[in-house]
């Protein structure tokens, strides 16, 4: 009689450990993340001609769901209000050239930046690229948008430049075509785009900004509500994967010439 109960425990035993491991092995359900895309701002992110959403922006959070073994559904919505439906629970994520600020900050929570644009100098093909250090800069006119970061800069580190201040890029490049300054400082994706053209055949790019002083570049992030650390930290470590395996760079080369991490 001990050795039927025995056997028939061991059969139990036997089974529950058969359905656990078989529990195991089976695929789990993959979680459905909704994130929201503007689809007006190429080449991050817009609406083709099919009406999908394609761009850099797009292509990059399909590799972090697979990173996260996650189901993503995309959700278009226009800029305005992007965040109030966030926080109203019509998504999970905003991942939408949101730049990170303080004073987002205070609304909702940012992933790790998943890219940046740096700033650059450029000017007249006829001056030879190299130094763009204060010093190297000293006594030249640099132009730059006004009420930007870029200004900022500028004035608190090129004291013996004269800045020029332009309410739009177009403007100082036209001075810069003409000669009247020596030199534009913005971001390399604003000026690759005048340098790529026609008349942007007159320049080149001098220089980035220097490493001292430290420009702090613009870093972008995925918006989340502040209470969903688990997926903040699920997205970081996605965005960590893809750098260190290629991914990241191969997207990018799709979009841009140059680095943006």
């Amino acid at each position: 009689m001990a050795r039927k109960l025995a056997a028939a425990a061991g059969l139990v035993l036997g089974l529950g450990l058969f359905a656990a491991a078989a529990q195991e092995a089976a695929p789990q359900p993959r979680t459905v993340i909704r994130v929201a895309v503007e689809g007006a701002y190429p080449p991050f992110n817009f609406i083709d001609g099919n009406g999908e959403l394609q761009g850099f922006e797009v292509d990059l959070l399909k590799s972090l769901c697979e990173a996260m073994k996650a189901e993503c559904e995309l959700v278009q919505h226009e800029w305005d209000g992007i965040i109030r439906g966030l926080l109203k629970r019509e998504y999970d994520a905003i991942m939408s050239s949101l730049e990170i600020t303080e004073r987002r900050q205070k609304r909702v929570a940012f992933s790790d930046p998943y890219y940046r644009i740096p700033a650059v100098f450029i000017g007249s093909k006829e001056t030879a690229a190299g130094e763009v250090t204060p010093a190297a800069m000293a006594g030249k006119k640099i132009g730059t948008i006004e009420r930007t970061d870029h200004e900022a800069y500028l004035k608190t580190f090129y004291k013996d430049s004269e800045i020029v201040l332009y309410a739009k890029a177009d403007e100082a490049n036209l001075d810069l075509l003409v000669g009247r300054i020596d030199a534009v400082f913005a971001d390399e994706l604003l000026l690759s785009k005048f340098l790529e053209s026609r008349e942007g055949g007159c320049c080149h790019i001098l220089g980035d900004a220097p490493a001292e002083p430290a420009y702090r570049r613009e870093a972008y992030g995925i918006a989340l509500r502040k209470e969903d650390e688990a997926l903040r930290e699920r997205f970081n470590r996605a965005i960590a994967q893809v750098k260190a395996d290629g991914t990241y760079d191969r997207i990018r080369a799709k979009y841009f010439s140059f680095d943006i991490k």
